[in-house]
């Protein structure tokens, strides 16, 4: 999740990299590119291809909203970047994040608005 508002793309590939804990290297394979290509994006400004772009916002869950939008609240984003991600949960993580998600609304009952 987008801790900061980064204002240029490798800054914003930079980071979603690091918080999705993937090495230069990792990314480099999956996109079939090389580690020099990866640190010219995020360094250099260094402008990637559409077909890369793409894999990039895919690979490491960008909100293209980040990138194309950047003047969008970064509260919309954050909860845009966690429906992305339940995206790629399978049932039993949706189960255990619902279960926490519950247990943390329970803990907090005065916060609660009932309709």
């Amino acid at each position: 999740m987008q801790k900061t508002a980064p204002d240029n793309l490798g800054a914003i590939v930079k980071e979603a990299r690091e918080n999705a804990k993937i090495t230069v290297e990792s990314l480099a394979e999956q996109l079939n590119v090389t580690e020099r290509y990866i640190y010219r994006i995020e360094n250099e400004g260094k402008k990637p291809s559409f077909e890369i772009l793409y894999k990039l916002i895919r690979i490491l869950s960008i909100n293209p909203d980040a990138i194309f939008y950047p003047e969008k609240p970064s509260k919309e984003l954050e909860v845009e970047n966690l429906t992305r991600l339940l995206h790629n949960c399978d049932e039993r993580k949706l189960e255990i994040i619902k279960a926490a998600v519950y247990a943390s609304i329970r803990t907090a009952p005065e916060k609660l608005a009932v309709t």
